[in-house]
């Protein structure tokens, strides 16, 4: 984390003696545990990356801003945090398992375009520009990660799956090569595996010559894509993908390892028994999961079409770091119910604290002091990332009288560090003065704010388009709604 760990270096926070450590709870063991690295003061940290056959939508990027809260907590704590994000750009199948259809198959065919590598390649970078971009909205710091594609990764893949072979965790069928999980003790340590489940997938397919329903694929051929291998022209099983690559990046033994908690029963067992039976060795220490982001009940997915994106989000005048305040106000281990009427408290509320940080910096003359609302905000963090506590001690901090100024500027230091959430510079950048503003566009912008008062948001964004028309940009800051000037 290059900026956070500027913010932080030679930085001293009042840390008591329950705040000095850090507490994850590891899915491996069912328990909260005490964090302890392999190397002192160094964490490496892979999550689950996307399959850029399309947007992400907005209940992928909660994954995003929960590792990126847990690398924010780790850098406080005096760790150095070397990150890995991966981009999935071939061979995911739908079902996460080994059945159904490609997605970024499915990526080429919505958007005619001929089923080509080079092709594959075009539709993965337009959409892994648009998830780097919508990550860089909520003030992930992307330049401290590294994400690579899982296409330059090819040989370390055939290589892992040669070695899985030669220590007879691995067999040949017509269908492709398996991995043989009745070989590997401990199967499914994680937990959330669904034997039935597996029993009528394993029924679904034709001629299947898999040994066990829960064995997956390692190498998957095709006569007309992928690349050569010793097993034939094909792509490389979507699991083996991630232990190839943290082997490449960060090593045989990682310590924490984050996703979703759809990756549980079937992509992180499975990458749990290929990465340990090659190497002997545990994966990883540490494996954190994120709650389903849901909207009336079901969860946000792509392959079940019900999901919001980013862009969505901005088009109905809510900034980017509003569901960056909405994801923190829930725990990360918790289910979390999106509506427009949520997201919309969400946004009042980051309004108010940006406002409240105005003029805390101009009440401090951004001078900062320790306090106990300080120690009690990192010790709340450090606590398995207890966000929505640390919320509420930090609003409690800001509208005390019993702290100065001086000490709530600390606070807001180290909430902005830890939270990330702009709150030191909120985004005001070229706003244009009342004064300057025609009085027709002043007229639209108060029937906007009466309309987004009363959650009319299809008025409001009607109205949004009558003032774009005019030249002018709408976005939601602090005080309200703020004009910038476009070229029409």
């Amino acid at each position: 984390m290059k900026w956070i760990n500027r913010f932080f270096a030679g930085r001293t926070a009042p840390v008591s003696e329950r705040a000095a450590r850090v507490f994850l709870s590891n899915t491996l063991s069912g328990e909260r545990e005490v964090f302890i690295s392999q190397k002192p003061g160094v964490v490496l940290l892979y999550s689950c990356g996307p399959t850029v056959y399309g947007p992400a939508q907005i209940g992928n990027l909660r994954s995003y801003v929960f590792s990126d809260t847990l690398a924010r907590v780790l850098a406080g704590a005096q760790y150095r945090v070397n990150r890995v994000i991966n981009i999935t750009d071939f061979g995911h199948l739908v079902s996460d398992g080994d059945e159904g259809e490609d997605k970024m198959t499915k990526g080429l065919k919505r958007e005619g375009l001929e089923l080509t590598m080079a092709n594959m390649r075009v539709l993965a970078e337009q959409y892994a520009a648009l998830f780097m971009s919508d990550l860089e909205a909520l003030n992930v710091d992307t330049e401290s990660i590294r994400f690579p594609r899982a296409s330059d990764y090819i040989p370390e893949q055939i290589a892992l799956i040669r070695t899985l072979e030669q220590k007879g965790y691995a067999y040949r069928t017509k269908q492709g090569v398996y991995f043989d999980t009745a070989r590997f003790h401990g199967y499914g340590k994680l937990g959330g595996i669904n034997v039935d489940a597996q029993v009528q997938g394993s029924r679904a397919q034709t001629n299947s010559e898999k040994r066990s329903p829960a064995d997956f694929v390692l190498w998957k051929p095709d006569t007309k894509l992928g690349w050569q291998s010793p097993w034939g022209m094909g792509f490389p099983g979507w699991h083996i993908e991630c232990s190839a690559m943290v082997r490449s990046l960060l090593g045989q033994e990682i310590d924490i390892h984050t996703g979703g908690e759809d990756h549980i029963a079937v992509h992180h067992n499975n990458e749990i028994a290929q990465s340990e039976a090659a190497s002997g060795r545990p994966f990883a220490r540490y494996w954190l999961h994120n709650a389903f982001l849901t909207v009336g009940g079901e969860k946000i997915s792509k392959s079940l079409g019900n999901g919001f994106v980013l862009a969505d989000l901005i088009e109905r005048g809510f900034h980017p770091l509003a569901l960056r305040y909405f994801f923190l106000q829930a725990h990360y281990r918790s289910p979390l119910s999106f509506s427009w009427e949520a997201l919309a408290g969400a946004a009042a509320g980051l309004d108010r604290l940006w406002a409240t940080a105005q003029r805390i910096a101009e009440e401090s003359k951004r001078v900062s002091h320790p306090s106990e609302a300080r120690v009690n905000f990192l010790a709340l963090l450090r606590d398995d990332l207890s966000t929505p506590q640390a919320l509420g001690v930090l609003w409690e901090a800001l509208r005390s009288e019993d702290y100065a100024p001086e000490e709530k500027w600390g606070l807001i230091e180290d909430a902005e560090a830890h939270l990330g959430l702009s709150l030191i510079n909120p985004p005001r950048a070229g706003a244009v003065p009342e004064s300057e503003i025609p009085e027709e566009v002043r007229a639209l912008l108060r029937e906007r704010n009466t309309a987004r008062s009363g959650k009319d948001f299809e008025e409001a964004d009607r109205l949004r388009g009558e003032i774009a028309q005019r030249g002018y940009r709408v976005d939601d800051g602090p005080s309200g709604a703020v004009l910038t000037k476009t070229t029409l």
